[in-house]
């Protein structure tokens, strides 16, 4: 395991609270029930004064969602970087984890060999420990998505709806998320046709 020494203090929830989503702050670095003693760096998942009750959430930067009750001297709390703190155990990031999801043109196997071996070539051996894919053909049909408010009317007309993306892939559609309070539709490619006059 490997960890850092730095200075901090720990906050009370009276501080948190005046702390927003881009403060850097450091918590139980503790993942899926695997007890670490050291801290993650995190950021909380909304500004402090919107937390009620003195428990406060936060997201590692290694993706585990923390609940976090400050003032309770049981657990670990919330602390800040501070070099008139105390010292304390940061872990370290072993490197970045890529969930891609790629479209390589013409592609087979051959052409997956050529792009390991190129990220192995440019990243060292150690880039990749066991991939996990799926191959399949992708038709060569093309979709246009929108979006739309998923509590509008029932008789939404296109005035209502935005343009995500024109001919596209319907398999990249797959990777997408729509809006926050928008769903996807997903309708054959048209070609736009533009008909405005000219001089």
């Amino acid at each position: 395991m490997n960890t850092e020494k730095v200075m901090a203090r720990r906050l009370t929830a009276g501080e948190v609270s005046e702390l927003g989503l881009q403060d850097e702050i450091f918590v139980s670095a503790e993942m899926n029930g695997l007890p670490l003693d050291c801290y993650a760096p995190a950021f909380l998942m909304k500004p402090g004064k919107n937390f009620e009750g003195g428990s406060f959430t936060a997201r590692t930067i290694f993706g585990e969602e923390i609940h976090v009750l400050p003032d309770n001297v049981e657990e670990r709390g919330i602390w800040v970087a501070d070099k008139t703190g105390e010292e304390i155990e940061l872990l370290q990031s072993a490197g970045v984890l890529l969930n891609l999801a790629l479209f390589v043109p013409s592609g087979n196997k051959e052409s997956l060999k050529s792009l390991y071996s190129s990220a192995r070539d440019a990243f060292g051996a150690g880039i990749v420990q066991r991939w996990s894919e799926e191959v399949v053909a992708v038709p060569d049909v093309k979709v246009d998505l929108f979006e739309e408010p998923t509590r509008g009317r029932k008789n939404t007309s296109s005035q209502n709806r935005d343009r995500r993306a024109l001919d596209i892939y319907p398999t990249r559609v797959r990777f997408m998320e729509p809006s926050d309070g928008w769903r996807f539709i997903v309708e054959p490619h048209k070609e736009i046709v533009d008909e405005t006059p000219t001089i």
